[in-house]
């Protein structure tokens, strides 16, 4: 340990000999940009104002800050207790203007800096990358106005890159690569779209945005009708399908849209191309359809894979179904996401809506259970509990079955508790499990089943169960 000291007091002198530049005037503008986590916050604002990875990105770096800050700055530095470097060795120009008191042990400065550019990284590594010499910068400069030893430095940046690591325990990055699936044995290419059928909702994905034209531009030979008042996505397709012009049928919208579209393919027998054009677009980043480019390309070289369809009811959906307060959760969810991040606002989303919801008595397979939200998933869901985000697999053959207890003492308030903590499958009350085919029957009247983010009209009985597959036209080399 006293080796190690006396080296790094060697190397923060060395770096106080080093000759003037007009890099020392720099240096300490950063230094002091960075201060209270200035210097990140504006960069996590730039990066929020980009939908998607970037922002998802600046929340995690954000909030990895925030959590390295409080461990470096209330545990840390005051169990350590090493004294600031002896500013003796340093150009009087190069020092802060104001003398600091706080412990030296590790840099807060590179720790911040450390978990900000390491949060950026995991949800958007090139980011991440061209981020990582500005975060070097600022624990560099630390140094170079003599308030920090260089060993302070790296294992600050080291404490906080742990933090941002360390919060995918709680807070679990999306993967890149799409689930799994099975490929396809035969499925027809379609140059130019000829013989596709594409259904659109114009009323998808933002206020702006047109998907129609885009469609026709990107399959000039497929038939684009767009859904207008008095018509449904299934009945345009149906019509299709009946009149036997059809060899494929499409969808661009959202979620809803591709459930409605993946019924009548399934019931006809023909592959479906998911044109992503919805707000979130959850079964076509599962499946890994991620732009109408990817779709189109499949549908020209008419590469597919084959996905499992569940069922409630006879009715077919791709993604989730549920019933009780969970839809209300999603929705308030997914309104506040953009804002808060996907894990704030599933904490706030679940407070919300527990609070004013009531409890539903149900009979799960027999079993008499009284529950504030049963949900039913198409395939196992990631992360567990209440913040399920995504699937690993589309071809398990099974249901991902999950509810939060309403007899359990508060269990609302833990249930809040464990999505913030990231503890949901902890929590008492909570449960789950896997099955080839659920049953349940409502002993609090007639309940409505939402799925795919539509809803269903309201019974007493439901059967849950796998319908089939769907054959997807998807690159199987993605």
């Amino acid at each position: 340990m006293r080796g190690a000291r006396h080296w790094d007091a060697r190397l923060h002198s060395l770096v106080g000999g080093l000759p003037d530049t007009p890099a020392d005037v720099w240096l300490r503008r950063l230094t002091t940009a960075a201060d209270h986590g200035r210097l990140w916050m504006a960069v996590g604002t730039l990066l929020a104002l980009r939908r998607g990875a970037l922002r998802r990105g600046a929340v995690r770096g954000l909030a990895s800050m925030a959590v390295s800050s409080g461990v470096v700055n209330s545990a840390l530095k005051p169990v350590f207790g090493r004294r600031r470097p002896d500013l003796g060795a340093h150009p009087v120009h190069r020092l802060l203007r104001e003398v600091l008191t706080t412990h030296s042990f590790p840099s807060g400065h590179s720790s911040s800096a450390g978990a900000f550019v390491t949060g950026v990284a995991l949800e958007c590594p090139a980011a991440g990358v061209a981020l990582a010499p500005l975060a070097v910068a600022v624990g560099y400069s630390r140094v170079h106005v003599g308030v920090h030893y260089p060993g302070d430095v790296v294992v600050g940046l080291a404490v906080g890159a742990a933090v941002a690591v360390g919060g995918r325990h709680w807070w679990p990055v999306r993967p890149v690569a799409p689930a799994r699936v099975r490929p396809a044995r035969s499925t027809p290419a379609l140059p130019g779209g000829e013989g596709l059928v594409v259904a659109v909702n114009p009323r998808s994905g933002p206020a702006d945005y047109h998907p129609a034209g885009e469609v026709r531009r990107l399959l000039p030979r497929a038939e684009v009708l767009e859904q207008t008042a008095g018509t449904t996505i299934g009945g345009l397709l149906e019509e299709a399908v009946r009149s036997g012009r059809a060899r494929a049928l499409g969808v661009a919208g959202g979620d809803g849209s591709v459930a409605a579209a993946a019924a009548v393919a399934v019931a006809s027998g023909l592959p479906l191309a998911v044109l992503p054009a919805g707000t979130l677009n959850h079964f076509a980043r599962d499946v890994g359809v991620r732009t109408l480019e990817a779709a189109a390309d499949a549908v020209v070289s008419g590469q597919a894979v084959e996905v499992d369809v569940a069922e409630v009811n006879g009715t077919p959906f791709l993604n989730t179904a549920s019933i009780g307060s969970y839809p209300e959760v999603v929705r308030r969810r997914d309104a506040l996401a953009g804002r808060l991040g996907r894990w704030t606002a599933m904490t706030v989303a679940v407070a919300q809506t527990l609070r004013r919801g009531t409890p539903v008595s149900l009979l799960l397979d027999g079993r008499p259970l009284s529950v504030w939200i049963l949900f039913v998933g198409n395939g196992r869901y990631t992360p567990r509990g209440l913040a399920l985000a995504w699937r690993s697999r589309l071809d398990d053959g099974l249901l991902d079955v999950q509810y939060l207890r309403a007899d359990v003492p508060f269990s609302r308030t833990r249930a809040v508790l464990g999505s913030l903590l990231g503890l949901s499958p902890h929590v008492s009350g909570y449960a789950q499990g896997q099955a080839r085919e659920v049953r349940v029957v409502s002993r609090s009247g007639p309940q409505a089943v939402a799925y795919d983010g539509e809803t269903g009209g309201p019974a007493t009985e439901f059967v849950f169960a796998k319908h089939g597959t769907l054959t997807v036209y998807c690159c199987r080399d993605r």
